[in-house]
Parts: structure tokens; C-alpha cells; sequence
């Protein structure tokens, strides 16, 4: 009998020890992932910035490319203007805060986008008004944690899944592949709140730029549309740079 009783308490034991150790490890597993968001983070993200870059829409039919330069400063002060081709020069964006407008030289006005409207193209790519204008940091937006390792194309990573813990994200989760030695995103998998693929990207020609790494390519597929994706390839990035406040007016929407 005390032998009994002696077996069942070792076995109580056990599964306490199990169980702490499981503990154990699913903190250390989601520390690790907010470290390694930390890191992608402080990549990625910058108190201000000045791109020039292209953008290739790879259609059903044709390809377009169009050429602009993007001045943001903080998550919510940024300015855009294309400069080619003929027909999209001049055409503007400016984002204030979760305000969207958008100046057309051919009409010569400024229209808003809201609400619905920022789920739409922009420009006929696979991205939308809502994507781009969403430049907050990832940890602010989801909750992580670290699901594996794996290797893409000789590349070791980190997988993270990501689940939104704020209201307004634009995809309730999202699988991220963390490339190790740089820690910047390598490929990433978006999704609806029901599960469904909403969209894949996959970044690339990864660079040193002012001591920090940063993806200078980047492939953009609606999984929910046809053609073979958007490519916007960065020309040109500079970090922490003095950009004149007045850029962030509806004035300069119409200079």
C-alpha cells in the first residue's frame, strides 16, 4: 500500500515537473520572439526616411513600371510623388495621421481615400492604400511567437507567427521568416481573421544601409487576384535625414 501510494505521488511529481518545464520553455520561446522582433524592429523601422524607388506591376497582359520618391517621417507623416511615367507624373499621396489624399494632375484634384476605399489597389498593384500606410512597428501591432527554424534558399531563418493585438491591423495574422545573421524578413504570409492566404511577399537583395540592414527588393502577391505579383525595387535610402515639414501639407499636394 505505502509502495502504491509512494508510485502514485513520484507520477504526481512528474507531471508537475512536465508541466513546469513546459512552462519554462513557452516563456523562453516567447521572449526569444520579442527579441528577435526587437531586432527586425530596429531594422526596419526609423525616425524618418527619403526612398526612391520603382515599382513593376506584372499584369495579366503587359507590365508597367513607375518610378517615386517617399519622404516619411514616423508612423504617421508621409509624402509621395511619382515621377514617371508620363501619365502617373506628378500624381501625389499624403498621409496625415489615418488620413489618406491623393492629388491627380490630369484632373487637377485632391480626393480622399477612407473607410473601404484604403482595402483598393494602388495603382493596379498587389499592395493597398491600407498596406502602405501602415508604417508602425510590427511588435506594436501583433503579438509573436517563435514556431521553428528552417532554411530558404541556403538561408537559416526563424519562423514567427503573429497574431493582432490591436483592432485596426490590417491582417489578423501573419507568418514571418526571420533571416538569422541580419534579422530582416525574408518572406512573409498574410492572412484573414477566417485563415485565408490574403497575400505573400518575399524580400531580398538584403543591404547594409547606415548600420543597418535593410531589404533593397520586394515581391508583393494577392493571393486573391491574378498576374505574377509586384516587384518594388528601393534605388535609393537614406535614414534620419532633415525633411522640411511643409512637404506634409495639402499645399504640396498641388506645388
Amino acid at each position: 500500500m505505502l509502495n502504491h501510494l509512494y508510485q502514485e505521488k513520484l507520477s504526481q511529481m512528474k507531471i508537475i515537473a512536465i508541466l513546469f518545464i513546459s512552462c519554462l520553455v513557452a516563456g523562453a520561446n516567447a521572449q526569444t520572439a520579442d527579441e528577435i522582433m526587437d531586432r527586425v524592429d530596429k531594422n526596419m523601422s526609423a525616425e524618418n526616411r527619403i526612398v526612391e524607388s520603382s515599382m513593376t506591376i506584372y499584369g495579366r497582359r503587359n507590365n508597367r513600371t513607375m518610378t517615386s520618391i517617399s519622404y516619411t517621417i514616423g508612423e504617421k507623416q508621409s509624402f509621395t510623388e511619382y515621377l514617371s511615367p508620363a501619365r502617373e507624373q506628378g500624381t501625389k499621396m499624403l498621409k496625415l495621421e489615418d488620413k489618406l489624399w491623393i492629388y491627380s494632375p490630369s484632373t487637377d484634384r485632391i480626393i480622399q481615400i477612407s473607410g473601404h476605399m484604403l482595402r483598393q489597389s494602388v495603382m493596379g498593384s498587389d499592395f493597398s492604400y491600407e498596406d502602405m500606410m501602415d508604417d508602425r512597428k510590427l511588435k506594436e501591432i501583433y503579438a509573436a511567437v517563435l514556431i521553428g527554424e528552417e532554411v530558404i534558399e541556403g538561408l537559416p531563418v526563424y519562423v514567427l507567427e503573429l497574431t493582432a493585438k490591436v483592432e485596426d491591423a490590417a491582417y489578423h495574422t501573419r507568418k514571418v521568416w526571420i533571416e538569422k545573421e541580419h534579422d530582416v524578413p525574408v518572406k512573409e504570409e498574410l492572412f484573414a481573421k477566417s485563415g485565408q492566404l490574403l497575400k505573400r511577399t518575399t524580400l531580398s537583395d538584403i543591404q547594409n544601409i547606415d548600420g543597418r540592414w535593410f531589404p533593397m527588393k520586394m515581391k508583393y502577391k494577392d493571393m486573391l487576384k491574378q498576374g505574377d505579383g509586384t516587384v518594388i525595387e528601393i534605388n535609393s535610402i537614406k535614414f534620419n535625414q532633415d525633411i522640411p515639414e511643409y512637404i506634409f501639407t495639402k499645399a504640396a499636394l498641388k506645388q
